[in-house]
Order: structure tokens, then sequence, then C-alpha cells
């Protein structure tokens, strides 16, 4: 990783990917959508894709295009398509925001905007998918986190497909009284597909390699890493193939649905053994912060299981569908964001300005680019607030939601600080700042390659 090229755009990638963050955690606060509005409600669509597209799905654009090369240790492919994608990708989801303010009477423009998303954004995720596709190609034989990845660019595949026809649907360019069927039973395989494998599986597949990275723990490729790779595949495809099923016979949706979840709890069970042996058996004895930060996040992951069998058991998963969801959301994937984010910015902030003086002048650590006790209680903050929302949620008080929802908008907007502190060298004294020959980064666009 020392000796890797930084990704140009990765840092354009992650500061339009927290704005969107920031802007939807505002606008909960604000009363606006989900649980102030139906689930089903434009509003609540506007606050759902705005984390979906424009936090989560930016976020682990901009990790891969940095890490993947790293993952198959072969320069990025077709580097000169990681900008467009990034324009397709932020001018296709201000449509699709435009595009459902219009469906909530919010913006009165004769534009068909949701059509227009239905084009873009899958010609973005293309974009993305194709630079990733080829990396990935010319680094075979794939290392068991690359598998992870293309697993979920497989499952974006899916996603984006959805996506489009759904988006056509919503917009009334497709007949909609032969659509109303099908766009029931496309929506919940669009939703599992991208939580589950887009975002979720490539979450793991990252965390295979940042967390024995970060914390110095054994990089050898364990048995019950593949077993998570297959049987969360397996899990994956079962949920996909439920579409093409349920069209031609309702009655045996029940024969895929139930073993693609029992693939799922085995494999959390399997991720869970391995996350144990990575913190058991790290090299770095004391945890920096954003390996306890990311406790957190797993931890989220893992009530939310459990949440998810209490909910079914009971017959409550419908009508608690949305706490869930919360809990997924903001408790796991963007907890584990935010954590690995405050490690990643200080490295490649460290590479991009110290690398080219290394071993040549006295350069801070990596550590010295951040406070750790300074920053600790709002990683603290941010999840208790998370867990306050979600029971808030599950008790039907979305006033007292509101409030509690303070929490995680203070405690992100104080990380964010920390990382723009972070990029403008803040928390380096003045003498050791920048040695000579060291170049002072620029705050969204690195400029190396």
């Amino acid at each position: 990783m020392m000796g890797a090229a930084i990704s140009r755009s990765t840092m354009s990638y992650f500061a339009a990917a927290l704005a969107f963050l920031i802007a939807a955690e505002g606008l909960m606060v604000a009363g606006y959508g989900f649980p102030a509005a139906p689930v089903e409600a434009p509003e609540t669509l506007v606050l759902v894709h705005m984390v979906t597209i424009g936090w989560l799905s930016l976020l682990i654009c901009g990790a891969l295009f940095q890490f993947v090369p790293v993952l198959v240790a072969r320069p990025l492919s077709s580097p000169a398509l990681v900008l467009p994608a990034f324009m397709l990708l932020l001018t296709g989801v201000g449509c699709l925001l435009g595009g459902f303010l219009r469906l909530a009477g919010a913006l009165d423009v004769d534009i068909p905007l949701l059509a227009c998303a239905g084009i873009l954004l899958p010609a973005g995720f293309a974009l993305v998918i194709r630079v990733m596709a080829g990396t990935l190609w010319a680094g075979r034989p794939l290392t068991l986190p690359a598998r992870f990845v293309a697993v979920g660019l497989a499952s974006l595949v899916v996603v984006a497909l959805l996506g489009a026809s759904l988006a056509f649907i919503l917009s009334g360019l497709m007949p909609l009284d032969p659509m109303v069927e099908l766009k029931a039973r496309i929506l919940p395989i669009h939703a599992v597909a991208g939580f589950g494998g887009w975002l979720g599986f490539t979450a793991i597949g990252v965390s295979y390699r940042l967390l024995p990275m970060f914390m110095l723990s054994p990089e050898s490729e364990r048995a019950t890493g593949y077993c998570v790779w297959w049987s969360g595949s397996a899990a994956l495809l079962l949920i996909i193939l439920f579409l093409p099923i349920s069209l031609f016979s309702p009655d045996g949706a029940d024969l895929v649905i139930v073993p693609a979840c029992l693939l799922a709890y085995l494999t959390l069970g399997l991720y869970a053994a391995d996350l144990v042996f990575f913190y058991r058996h790290r090299k770095r004895r004391k945890m920096e912060l954003n390996s306890k930060a990311a406790l957190g996040a797993f931890g989220m992951l893992y009530l939310a299981a459990l949440m998810a069998a209490v909910l079914v058991l009971n017959g409550m998963l419908e009508e608690h569908a949305g706490a869930l969801i919360y809990l997924i959301v903001f408790g796991w994937l963007t907890g584990l964001g935010l954590s690995q984010l405050y490690k990643i910015v200080p490295f490649l902030t460290w590479l991009e300005c110290y690398g080219p003086v290394m071993g040549r002048q006295p350069t801070p650590r990596v550590q010295d680019m951040v406070v750790e006790k300074r920053d600790m209680p709002w990683f603290a903050v941010y999840f208790l607030g998370v867990l306050a929302c979600t029971t808030a949620l599950l008790a039907n008080q979305p006033a007292l939601f509101r409030v509690l929802a303070l929490m995680p908008l203070m405690a992100t907007i104080a990380i964010v600080v920390e990382l723009i502190g972070v990029r403008r060298l803040s928390n380096i004294a003045a003498d050791r700042r920048l040695p000579a020959g060291a170049i002072r980064p620029r705050l969204f666009m690195p400029r190396v390659l």
C-alpha cells in the first residue's frame, strides 16, 4: 500500500458523500420523510436515496478506486473514466431527488427527471463497473477481498437495472396498470440487492483488507472467509432468483426466501468468527480509534440481525421495517464508513503529502494527523444516538426521533470537521507541517496520480 498510487478523484467522492450524509441527517432532524411521512412517500424516497446513492454508494466507489488496485496489485484500469462516472452519478442522483420532489409536489417542472435519472445513474455505475471489472480481470486470480468486491459489483448491476425500471415506472413513461404488480415484486429485490449485495457484501470484502492492514493482523486468507463468500453469494443469488420465480409461482417464493435467510445468518456467524480472529491476533496491541469505532458498527450489524429475527418470529417485520433499515444503514454501514474514513483520510493524506520525502526528511506519523482523545466521544455520541433513534422508531415516537436524531448529526459534523482539519494538516505542529519537498494537499482533489 505504501507504494500505491493515490486515486485522483477519491477525495472528491468522499467529500460529496459526506455532504449527502449531513444533508440527509439534517432533513431527518427537520422532520422530513420517514418517520414523519410513510415509508413509501416521495419524501422518504428522497432521504433513502440521498443516503444509499449520495452517501454510501459514492463512499464505496471512492474507496474502491483507491483500494481495488491494492487488492489485485495492478494499476487502476481506465482511470480516465473515474471523473466522468463521478459527474454522471452526481447529476443522476440530482435528477432522482428532483423527480421524487416532483412527485411530492414540491417541485413544478415539466422535465421527466426520474426518467433522466434512470439513464444517468446506470450510465455512471456502468463506468464504475467498467473500471473496477477491468482492474479485477487484470489481477486474476482474485484474492478473497477482491472476490467480495466482484460479487458486490454484480449486485450493483442488478440494483441499477431494477432501479432504472422503477424510475421509468414512477415517471409515468411506462403504462402504470400492468406495472403495478411488477413494481411490488421488483422493489424488495432492488432493496436486498442494494443493501445486502452492493453495499453490505462490498463493505464486508473491504473490511477483510482494511482491518488486517490497520491493526497489523495476519493477512493469510482463512477457510472461514471463503465460507463467508460462498454462503453470502448463494444467499444473494437466491434472492435475485426470487423475482422470476415469484412471477410464475407466487407460492414457490418460500422455497427461495427461507434458505436464503438461513444462508445469510450462516454468513453473519462465520463473519463474526473472522472479526474475532482479526481483533484477537492483531500485532498493534493498542487499538487506534478507527478500529475501536468499527467495533461499534459491527455490534450494530449483529444487533440488527437479532432484531430482524425477533421481528420475523413475532410477525412484526413489516410494522418495524423502517427501524430495522435505519439500524442497518446508520448503525452498521454508516458507522463503519465513518470509522474507516477516520483512518483512510489521514492515511491517504500522509501518502500524498509526505510520501515524496519519506526516508529523506523527518515526517509526522499518520497518528499525529488526528487527535483521538478529542474525537473518541463523538463516535460514542454517534452510536448512542443511533441506538436511541432506533428505540424511538420501535416505539412509534416520530417527535422524539427528531430530537434524538440531533446526536448522530452533531457527531457526524464533528467527525467531518476533523477530516477537513486532517486535509489542512491542522493537527501537525507548524515547524513539522511541511518539510522541504512535501506537498500541501488540496482539500478535495489530490495532485498526484
